[in-house]
């Protein structure tokens, strides 16, 4: 898979969160690592993503926000 995006990560799905609207979907991408996305229950459907799979996380973002206390 050839992409644009810079911010491209592989990692496997531990956790999946369904909802009626959303799914939560956590990627372990390495041990003390993972990254959690928010895509459509029906994106999640048509990729049929279940625990245990190796996904890629691709990130294109306009701006990252970062706050401390």
């Amino acid at each position: 898979m050839k992409i644009s995006a810079r911010n491209s990560f592989e990692g496997t799905i531990s956790k999946i969160v369904r909802g009626s609207v959303s799914t939560e979907v956590t990627l372990r991408i390495g041990p003390a690592m993972k990254i959690v996305s928010v895509i459509t229950t029906n994106s999640a459907k048509r990729l049929k993503l279940k625990k245990g799979q190796t996904a890629h996380a691709l990130i294109k973002a306009d701006s990252v926000i970062i706050g401390v206390d």
